[in-house]
């Protein structure tokens, strides 16, 4: 937990000292709102959230353990799950499954966060540049789109992968929806396979996205994009993590809507959360400040005592 805790503390700080307000201040250069949040009830948490943070805590786990649902408490509640495929090797390609969910009637996408212990893998998060959307993997993307140099190669590495395994699911199950979900970096990755796929399958196939402790993907033209295009588009912030701050908005980085906020978690693990309009909203993550900023706040727990991260997953 100790070198996790200094890497996202790290990660958190990069260039990145004005990624939130010190004092009631932000640099940022794009949308920012200040719509009234509006209660985000237990039912909504069972029924939108609840098996996402799921699949994105088995991503943790090894592709053995994954792939024979043998990776204990994580896999047990998602059991009735089928596995189609596993890849990634915990450095620069972050672990991932691929799975048919027959109680959402899904195809399940979900990746790993970054492994602070691992160089390669953390290098994913530091190469933070904008750089223009791949041409091949999205062929409609906006005018101005620009993304996150690390999060795209990183995306780029699996893509393939994902998208003939998804087309082949969809085909073989007739199922006509697909989740892409995953926490920090996995997060980020979740956020363009879900532009990918949205640009790649027929419109009748609904492409959702439900993440956790989302980092800043792309610029402004980029959560526009998101906006108009996925629907359904769900990040989950946790407190006062760091992590969404960053990249900073003084460098063009801008969130896409649809942010949920935990304000609150007890000691039994009941969560409050709050879902906020617009993009940026600073009654929501925007309008942390650096000075209370919590790492474990990142990790977790987020609700129903989930949590994310290696120490999460026994196997």
């Amino acid at each position: 937990m100790r070198s996790s805790s200094a890497f996202l503390s790290l990660f958190a700080a990069l260039p990145l000292a004005s990624a939130a307000p010190l004092f009631g201040f932000n640099l940022g250069d794009g949308q920012t709102t200040n719509g009234a949040p509006t209660a985000f009830s237990q039912s909504d948490i069972d029924t939108d959230l609840l098996r996402p943070a799921q699949f994105s805590r088995v991503a943790y786990c090894s592709s053995a353990s994954v792939t024979s649902l043998s990776c204990g408490a994580p896999c047990d509640v998602v059991n009735t799950m089928k596995v189609l495929q596993t890849g990634g090797d915990n450095e620069d390609i972050p672990r991932f499954f691929i799975a048919q969910d027959p109680d959402s009637q899904s195809i399940i996408v979900a990746h790993q966060g970054t492994d602070p212990e691992e160089i390669l893998s953390v290098a994913n998060d530091v190469e933070f540049k904008q750089v223009a959307m791949n041409s091949t993997l999205f062929p409609s993307a906006a005018k101005g789109a620009l993304v996150h140099d690390g999060f795209q190669d990183t995306q780029g590495r699996t893509a393939d992968i994902v998208l003939s395994t998804v087309q082949s699911a969809l085909a073989s199950t007739g199922f006509k929806r697909v989740l892409t979900t995953g926490h920090s970096l996995g997060a980020a990755v979740a956020t363009l396979d879900a532009t990918m796929l949205r640009m790649a399958l027929p419109s009748d196939v609904d492409v959702n996205s439900v993440v956790f402790g989302l980092p800043r993907v792309g610029n402004q033209q980029f959560a526009d994009m998101i906006d108009s295009m996925i629907s359904d588009f769900t990040h989950v912030t946790n407190q006062d993590d760091p992590v969404p701050t960053v990249p900073p908005r003084f460098l063009s980085f801008q969130h896409p809507q649809g942010e949920i906020h935990i304000t609150k978690v007890d000691s039994s693990g009941a969560a409050t959360l709050e879902a906020c309009p617009g993009q940026e909203n600073s009654n929501c993550s925007e309008g942390n400040s650096l000075l209370d900023a919590s790492v474990d706040n990142h990790l977790g727990p987020y609700f129903e005592n989930i949590s994310f991260g290696g120490s999460a997953c026994p196997a």
